[in-house]
């Protein structure tokens, strides 16, 4: 008698053609870069979808497509229209590695990307499930994806008992991952139904389990433990840390600084920082007024320092408390390399973290800065 192998064990065509039955009737099927083989526009979308929600990307889709319509476009834009075209979505990481990959794309590949899912993610930012699904969308090609939302399907449907994030766990998901693919076809809507599923029924909280092809067979349906399943991530106590931001404000115009290209915010302007980001200690203001007024002399000749409403930035590893100063010059001092005076009434179109364009966008208003 043959031994079945673990491939031979998982392997079961019933779960692919239940997901892809499900998706041809009920998944999604008018997102605006679906119905298309286009590798750059399927690849832009998997890119953005990375640890973001699909109506946070609906907007900034479309404006990078009208700004960068086709990969050598964006190879040869320059890095901050890029960064400025990507600020507000986070993880910024992504718009460099995006611009990297495009530049890798023209050179090594004359624009056209490869259709093998190894060459895909040995590319700048894309990795194992980001090029599983551009070459199972764009090219037809049978490969394995392994997002959070897959994890969270697979872990309630086969209870999995240990954190998706632990190596052996994800390997052995893999595993499984590979031997469910469809043997005979439909790899596109099958490839979609498994996002579908993650992101509209076999949601985080309150998954919608009447509704769901996969019930039958769920064993978190099964045991009353789709609250319990995925196993979450053991909670670690999130360190908060502060900084205080110079607001600079001179003849209507801000002065921004160029952050490293690596780091928090990497690439993007920002406002000029005291201190940088330090650990919190008690309740204490991180600088005083004083330390505010001759950080900012270096930039000029001061008239009046202002505390602005602090606020707070999430990061996935920080918490980050900013105390912004407006400071307002008398007279405008030399700055150096790396730092731009840039007009507040055209502060929505400068390459910015989300929390210090919020703040600016709402000083660029007369009366909220002069009260």
């Amino acid at each position: 008698m043959k031994r079945l192998t673990e491939f031979d064990q998982l392997a079961d065509p019933t779960f692919s053609r239940a997901v892809i039955d499900w998706q041809r009737s009920h998944g999604r099927h008018t997102l605006p870069w679906q119905n298309t083989t286009d590798a750059y526009r399927v690849w832009l979308s998997e890119i953005m979808l990375q640890q973001t929600q699909v109506a946070a990307v609906l907007g900034y889709y479309a404006r990078f497509l009208e700004r960068f319509p086709t990969v050598h476009a964006l190879a040869e834009a320059p890095a901050e229209d890029v960064m400025a075209h990507w600020s507000g979505l986070g993880y910024y990481t992504r718009a460099r590695n995006l611009h990297a990959c495009a530049k890798r794309i023209v050179a090594d590949y004359d624009g056209v990307f490869p259709s093998d899912p190894a060459l895909l993610a040995d590319l700048p930012g894309i990795g194992r499930s980001t090029a599983a699904a551009i070459a199972a969308f764009s090219g037809g090609v049978r490969a394995a994806i392994m997002d959070g939302n897959v994890k969270r399907v697979f872990a309630r449907v086969f209870g999995i008992d240990a954190y998706p994030g632990i190596k052996p766990v994800e390997d052995a998901l893999w595993r499984r991952a590979e031997a469910l693919l469809p043997e005979d076809g439909g790899i596109e809507s099958y490839t979609q139904g498994l996002m579908d599923l993650g992101a509209t029924l076999c949601t985080r909280s309150r998954p919608d389990c009447g509704r769901c092809p996969l019930q039958a067979r769920c064993v978190a349906f099964a045991t009353g433990r789709t609250a319990e399943l995925p196993v979450r991530k053991p909670k670690k106590t999130t360190p908060e840390k502060r900084t205080a931001m110079l607001v600079l404000i001179d003849r209507g115009e801000v002065l921004l600084e160029q952050r490293p290209q690596t780091g928090i915010w990497g690439g993007l302007l920002s406002l000029p920082e005291v201190g940088g980001h330090v650990a919190m200690d008690g309740d204490a203001d991180p600088v005083c007024t004083a330390d505010i007024a001759a950080a900012s002399s270096t930039f000029g000749t001061i008239d009046e320092v202002r505390a602005l409403t602090p606020l707070m930035h999430g990061f996935t590893h920080y918490k980050l408390h900013i105390a912004p100063f407006a400071v307002t010059l008398a007279t405008r001092g030399e700055h150096g390399a790396g730092h731009v005076w840039w007009k507040l009434d055209a502060i929505a179109d400068a390459p910015l973290p989300a929390p210090v364009k919020k703040l600016l966008l709402d000083l660029s208003q007369p009366s909220l800065f002069s009260q």
